[in-house]
């Protein structure tokens, strides 16, 4: 299958385009860092020699670079399957001082950049197989969990993925694309320990990584239009 994996230089990305490349997937992997990028492609090959991993570096909330993404995505292949929307940002502030530009910059990684990605990529969708979007939410953006001060921004923005979810999966029901949010707990990311430098989370990447890649393939058969808590926390 031909994977889309945005955020894919650190953390869940990193682990999910690893291991998917490895089991002989083509993975497009999409990241601001370059050179983490390159970090990733050698640790793929080296495991896996001819693994199909397609890097490109720049940053998802520039349209241009959206739509250099979609040319050379149809380039190297006649369609895809699966885009794992897993690129965030985290601001840790008190509301209060929270600047118009902190919002706007979260909201412009974490949702709008999404919503272009998807558009510019719907038409390389493949016409025949089931197709499947996955954007990668959190619990604190699951209606009803509890919420950390600081994370107004943060929070709200992936609670509005999730309603942006439960609209695609409407609209593309007659397309063969199937449109899930996965509602990520505490995962050992980068992004993790720079908001809680004090804690451990309750999953590595790996581990999260193993269950993103089983649902994406899996999911469509059973999923649609569905926002998922994934934590083994309580409550």
């Amino acid at each position: 299958m031909n994977f889309v994996i945005t955020g894919a230089s650190s953390g869940i990305g990193y682990q999910l385009a690893l291991k998917l490349a490895i089991e002989g997937h083509t993975v497009f992997a999409i990241a601001r860092r370059k050179a983490l990028l390159e970090k990733l492609s050698s640790e793929i090959l080296m495991l896996k020699p001819g693994a199909k991993i397609h890097l490109l570096a720049g940053d998802i909330t520039s349209e241009s670079f959206l739509d250099d993404v979609a040319k050379e995505i149809s380039h190297k292949e006649k369609s895809i399957n699966i885009l794992v929307n897993n690129a965030g940002t985290l601001i840790n502030k008190p509301f209060e001082q929270l600047t118009s530009s902190d919002w706007k910059n979260v909201y412009s990684t974490n949702v709008f950049a999404i919503v272009d990605l998807i558009r510019k990529l719907l038409p390389l969708f493949s016409k025949t197989e089931k197709n499947h979007i996955i954007n990668i939410s959190s619990m604190g953006g699951f209606q009803g969990s509890a919420k950390f001060k600081g994370l107004s921004a943060y929070s709200s923005s992936k609670a509005a993925l999730a309603g942006i979810t439960e609209c695609l999966a409407e609209e593309f029901k007659d397309r063969n694309i199937a449109v899930n949010c996965l509602c990520m707990g505490s995962v050992q990311t980068e992004m993790f320990s720079a908001a809680f430098p004090d804690f451990k989370a309750a999953t590595s990447s790996a581990e999260a990584a193993k269950f993103i890649a089983a649902f994406a393939i899996d999911g469509p058969a059973l999923f649609n239009g569905k926002i998922i808590p994934v934590s083994n926390s309580t409550p």
